[in-house]
């Protein structure tokens, strides 16, 4: 059964006209409950998760300040989010969501997080929207509780996942993959283990055409035992805060292609929904929704 974590403080509360679109956590999981793609079984709630999970990627003084809301202001600035504790404590239950996440992965081989993909988050410090790295945070749980020794984190939201770069920098038992718009956020980028800058307006068939040569030829490389997807709406052309040009069902045929890929290797995968800021709200929950209309069909 495909495992969902979801939780309603995703849903936080922003300043008016904050450009974040913070109603998709809400309004995603009505919609899939509401066509009947999803059922209340398929939905779980995450708590709050042990320190030592998330201390095993970010710096102890990091989150500290983070428990303590004692960043700096500049520190603070780049979060994108007023600081809060109550930021801080949706912050953690997202990543429990995707530690939970990885162990129904493991046993029925997919589960989703509503919220998630940090990428921005480092191990020292919080940038654009993140705060906590909460596939990385993953990554490790398994590691550490033996259940994975091979990780691949396959990220194709529009922005570089420069915070995950940096924390698996020098370990050769995290493979980071991202395929991004080469003049999108963040301008000073890090190296992942394999980057893939695209050119703006880059379409659907040059997309899928660069993913499908790429991703058979990492797991052949890397051997991954789990894989984690972080599968951002961003890339559409309506995207406010992206540069490529792909189309809803350009969109849906990459989240089909990744899954099926997956379920054929079978190979657990853990998915994050990451960036998607189309001015139509519309248009991101039905992008998104058919990421977990995919998984249902393709694990059923």
């Amino acid at each position: 059964m495909l495992k969902i974590a979801f939780h309603p403080i995703y849903k936080h509360h922003l300043p008016n006209g904050h450009r974040f679109p913070m109603l998709k956590y809400e309004l995603l999981p009505q919609q899939l409950l509401h066509e009947g793609s999803c059922s209340p079984n398929n939905f779980f709630e995450p708590s709050l998760p042990n320190d030592e999970h998330i201390l095993a990627v970010h710096d102890e003084s990091y989150y500290r300040d983070l428990i303590n809301l004692d960043l700096d202001k500049s520190a603070a600035r780049k979060i994108g989010f007023p600081l809060s504790g109550e930021l801080i404590e949706r912050e953690r239950i997202i990543a429990d969501g995707t530690i939970k996440g990885c162990e129904f992965a493991l046993e029925h081989g997919v589960a989703m997080n509503i919220a998630g993909g940090t990428h921005h988050a480092y191990s020292n410090r919080a940038e654009a929207f993140c705060l906590l790295n909460d596939q990385a945070i993953g990554a490790r749980y398994l590691q550490q509780h033996h259940l994975a020794k091979q990780i691949l984190i396959v990220d194709l939201d529009v922005h570089q996942g420069n915070g995950t770069a940096e924390i698996f920098q020098d370990d050769p038992t995290v493979f980071t993959f991202s395929m991004h718009g080469k003049g999108n956020y963040p301008f000073k980028k890090e190296t992942s283990d394999l980057d893939i800058s695209l050119e703006k307006d880059t379409t659907d068939e040059t997309y899928l055409s660069i993913l499908k040569k790429t991703l058979p030829e990492l797991l052949e490389k890397v051997q991954p035992d789990f894989i984690f997807y972080l599968c951002g709406v961003d890339v559409l052309a309506s995207d406010k805060l992206g540069t490529l040009a792909m189309s809803l069902e350009g969109c849906k045929e990459r989240d089909r292609y990744v899954l099926q890929t997956c379920f054929d290797a079978k190979i657990p995968v853990q998915c994050s929904m990451g960036g998607g800021y189309s001015p139509d709200i519309k248009i991101i929950v039905e992008a998104h929704a058919n990421t977990f209309r995919l998984a249902q069909d393709i694990y059923a």
